[in-house]
Parts: structure tokens; sequence; C-alpha cells
């Protein structure tokens, strides 16, 4: 797991960072056969997709994880799946699916703490889409 999934994800990280989409998607494809036991792998990618402008695959990179919460079980990156793909939508100027994926959203933190940083960025963000 190390040397095929967590190493290549930190260097993934680290080209998102520098704007090297390109080497960051390389980096991520060679991990993907191990995506169904890390859903960290299946974000970096779907980020790695919207920070290049490209909507249409960032959507379905984040729908991916969203589909398998049941394999996965509880897992603390599904609200940020879930606000990645508000955010793809968004980008590729479907508001309407935007709104329904902020929704969601703020579905699964019905009970977090209403001055959390990414809650308020993204009800935000949901005002821009209405």
């Amino acid at each position: 797991m190390v040397q095929f999934v967590n190493a290549p994800d930190v260097e993934a990280l680290i080209a998102i960072k520098n704007g090297d989409y390109g080497k960051a998607g390389d980096l991520l494809d060679a991990a993907l056969v191990y995506a169904r036991s890390d859903s960290f792998t299946l974000f970096l990618r779907g980020l790695t997709y919207l920070k290049a402008g490209q909507a249409d695959e960032a959507i379905k990179a984040f729908q991916r994880p969203l589909s398998l919460r049941n394999v996965f079980g509880p897992d603390w990156l599904l609200p940020l799946d879930q606000l990645e793909l508000a955010r793809a939508y968004a980008l590729a100027g479907d508001n309407a699916q935007s709104r329904l994926a902020y929704q969601d959203l703020f579905a699964m933190w019905k009970d977090a703490d209403a001055d959390f940083g990414l809650l308020r960025q993204a009800k935000a963000e949901y005002g821009r889409v209405q």
C-alpha cells in the first residue's frame, strides 16, 4: 500500500500544489487499481480534474466514491467528495445539479458546528449557484 498508493498520493498532492495536473494524474493512474480500498486516491483524482478545469471528469471522479459509500463504510472523505462534486457541477455550469449536491452536503453536515469554516464557505458558494 505504501509503495503503490500512499507514496503516489503524496507525490500527486505535491504535483497538484505545484499546478502540474498531468503529473498528478499520471501518478494516480497506477494507484487507481487499489481505489476500492483507498478512497483518498479517488478524492485526489477528482481534485486533479477539478483544478485542471475538467469539470465533466471531476464529476465522474467524485461520484465514484459517493457511489461506493457502502463499500468503504464510514469515511471522513465523503463530505469532501460531496463538496467537490458540487463545485465540479458549478464549474460545468450545471447550477441545478450543483444546488442538489450542496443540499446533500448540508444533509451530511446537519449536526456540524455552524462556525465550521468549510461549511460557511459551502453555504456562500451555494448562494452563488441559486
